[in-house]
């Protein structure tokens, strides 16, 4: 296959990824059951998630309290789609602990990465995904259901936002080419630095995206774009293979 091709095969490809974020008129069947006002989870669903959630606890290695395991994310709400996660969120109090909150949340990830890296369960074909969440800590979500509770904390509510695929294309196009730029430039003496720039200004830009329009902002399902075709892997393994590279001898 030639660049050419190779790059209209990854346009469709995007295009398709933009197009599975248009709502649907229904909550996933496969993981809910019911209709509009009256949805809840699946009870063997439901079973096997807190079954999940003991098993990445136990690996933990500590004791808190849990105030909650809920899933959140697009798989809670209309707009799920083949490339949604099941996302199980733990609740805790990070205020609780004698620990300061910056080395417990570094603590947890590292936790989360590496059971997600150890494990590939499939949930109807649904890619599960485990994170460690202070309870005090803002989270913009229109759909969040508790696991531990059965019942919904935020009920999705059916919406039809007007969304422009151009420009969710556009934007992350130009992402996708600052982040295929970090590439070519190799392990050069500001690449780290220049990487860890976009980390943050992707961060950034999403989140304001979050808070001023919500799930359906262009910045949001922009990020949800590069998520989705593998362009945050790409930046976030281009800066590991940079940091090895360093850190290693070869003669």
């Amino acid at each position: 296959m030639s660049l050419f091709e190779e790059l209209i095969e990854d346009r469709k490809g995007d295009e398709e990824i933009v197009k599975s974020f248009e709502p649907k008129d229904s909550l996933s069947d496969q993981i809910f059951e019911g209709s509009e006002g009256e949805f809840s989870m699946r009870s063997d669903i439901r079973k096997t998630l807190l079954k999940i959630t003991d098993d990445f606890i136990d690996t933990l290695g500590v004791e808190f309290f849990i105030h909650d395991v809920v899933l959140t994310g697009s798989l809670s709400n209309y707009n799920w789609s083949q490339f949604s996660d099941v996302d199980l969120h733990i609740l805790i109090d990070f205020e609780e602990s004698k620990y300061p909150i910056t080395l417990l949340k570094e603590f947890f990830d590292a936790k989360k990465n590496v059971w997600n890296e150890k494990h590939d369960i499939k949930i109807k074909g649904y890619d599960v995904e485990m994170y460690v969440q202070d309870v005090n800590e803002p989270h913009v979500s229109s759909g969040v259901y508790s696991i531990l509770h059965n019942k919904w904390v935020v009920e999705p509510k059916e919406e039809n936002p007007n969304i422009d695929d151009r420009i969710i294309l556009q934007k992350g196009e130009e992402y996708m080419r600052l982040i295929d730029n970090l590439v070519k430039n190799g392990d050069k003496k500001d690449t780290l630095t220049k990487i860890e720039s976009l980390r943050k200004k992707i961060k950034t830009f999403r989140q304001s995206g979050l808070e001023q329009g919500g799930e359906y902002s262009y910045e949001n399902l922009t990020f949800k774009l590069l998520r989705r075709n593998g362009y945050i892997e790409k930046l976030l393994k281009l800066k590991t293979d940079i940091t090895d590279k360093k850190l290693s001898i070869t003669q």
